[in-house]
């Protein structure tokens, strides 16, 4: 059957995530250009992106189909989501409207909207992204919402792959890094679950303060049992590292002042030297390697010299991106061959 909804991972089996990653293989080898000929996807970018639209763009041209994109930044007059408001302010459109028309555009809809970063629980239970999910019965993609990313995810499935990074007993590390804002926590929340799927020795390696939600400890505790991998936590870098065979470094806020700004900054001042550093790697694998999601601070998250060395991927895994969502949005619009 082809998907419908692309919006966690873990809702897939890991030999489904295979198989769409041998589809996207497949097709970065051999390229299907008449295979959505006719077909249009449509985004919506409630936050900014560069790779998730320039990557779903080309993906779509490149199996022969159409996108546009529609933004409130740079297509609409403002888009109101909060319910029950009376809209006599900037926003001229509610999602109830805009959301349903949009998809009816398309054969299928790619939606993109950030964390609140007000209310945990909100955000944990992706209470935006889901108002505008039930407003859709056209294919759904979820291009990050406030916790979740599963196509970085698969992208990143997919350059493991490639690095030959076993997918059991693997040791990965999920890095906190230092950045001076509060961040998402979906990236993060999405790689644990990812690396926890995969079957890997999965270490969070964070400051105090820093330690990722229970509820999606426990999530990722689950997938690790099932698929043979663990998951564990740390402040100590030296033991977090050694014999790591990747470190996937993220900044994220903190869910002790969970949108406390100030005292979210507090809690970060004087961690600085959470940026990633060839001194990070004493203890690694000798190949360990540097994954980021990208976009990614120089000197502040990752030293030029990492960045610039042949540790990093970052640039396999954005490329990544593009032929991970054309297995995806091949699965969902040419009729689920994989």
């Amino acid at each position: 059957m082809p998907l419908q909804d692309f919006h966690d991972l873990a809702d897939l089996s890991t030999e489904q995530v295979n198989a769409l990653l041998a589809l996207a293989s497949r097709l970065q080898q051999h390229p299907e250009p008449r295979a959505l000929d006719g077909k249009v996807l449509a985004l919506l970018f409630m936050s900014p992106s560069l790779r998730t639209l320039a990557s779903f763009q080309a993906a779509m041209t490149r199996l022969g189909g159409g996108a546009f994109v529609i933004s409130p930044d740079m297509s609409i007059h403002g888009l109101e989501s909060r319910p029950g408001i009376v809209m006599d302010g900037m926003a001229a459109e509610h999602i109830r409207e805009a959301v349903p028309v949009i998809a009816s555009y398309g054969d299928a809809i790619g939606i993109r909207a950030f964390a609140e970063r007000r209310n945990l629980d909100d955000d944990l239970a992706d209470r935006e992204y889901n108002e505008m999910r039930g407003l859709v019965s056209a294919p759904l993609i979820n291009m990050e919402s406030a916790i979740q990313h599963p196509c970085q995810s698969l992208a990143d499935w997919k350059t493991l792959n490639e690095l030959g990074v076993p997918q059991n007993g693997g040791k990965f590390v999920l890095s906190w890094a230092y950045h001076p804002r509060a961040l998402p926590l979906a990236v993060p929340a999405a790689t644990l679950k990812m690396a926890a799927m995969r079957g890997m020795d999965v270490t969070v390696l964070r400051p105090e303060g820093f330690e990722l939600p229970a509820a999606i400890m426990q999530q990722a505790g689950s997938l690790a049992e099932a698929s043979g991998g663990s998951i564990r936590e740390t402040d100590d870098r030296a033991e977090a590292m050694t014999g790591a065979q990747v470190i996937y470094a993220k900044s994220w806020s903190s869910t002790a002042h969970y949108g406390d700004k100030l005292g979210d900054e507090k809690l970060r001042r004087g961690k600085e030297d959470w940026c990633v550093t060839e001194d990070w790697f004493g203890k690694a694998a000798e190949d360990c390697r540097f994954m980021h999601c990208l976009p990614v601070r120089r000197g502040v998250v990752v030293a030029d010299h990492v960045l610039d060395g042949p540790r990093s991927v970052v640039i396999q895994e954005a490329q990544n991106r593009m032929y991970a969502q054309m297995a995806v949005l091949h699965h969902m619009l040419a009729g689920g061959a994989a």
